[in-house]
């Protein structure tokens, strides 16, 4: 089995990201108490990880409890600079729910 580091290739800190891990995925009428919320963060992920891997690592790194995980794999873009082509690599994302109340210090103040 391999380490929870080599899973887990680093966080993705974008504008969806931070929206999932302020509200949880729920519109802002349905928000209710900050500290029954479940907070869901993103991740980029080994290729080959699966989500029982993934559960496993997050757990591992920041002591939370992992509610529920969610992958997708993103192919790669293609790009030109002049009349070169060349690719983006293909990633995989995941999205991590954590138990109600619990958040993950590292994402704070971002």
């Amino acid at each position: 089995m391999r380490s929870a580091e080599q899973i887990i290739k680093r966080p993705l800190l974008t504008e969806k990201g931070t929206f999932l891990k302020e509200t949880g995925g729920r519109p802002d009428d349905e928000l209710g108490d900050p500290d029954q919320l479940s907070a869901q963060l993103l991740f980029e992920v080994a290729r080959d990880a699966n989500k029982v891997e993934i559960r496993h690592a997050v757990e591992k790194l920041w002591n939370v409890t992992v509610v529920k995980v969610r992958t997708s794999v993103v192919r790669g873009k293609e790009k030109r600079m002049g009349r070169f082509v060349g690719r983006r690599p293909a990633s995989k994302r995941a999205l991590v729910t954590l138990a109600p109340g619990q958040k993950i210090e590292f994402f704070e103040g971002v």
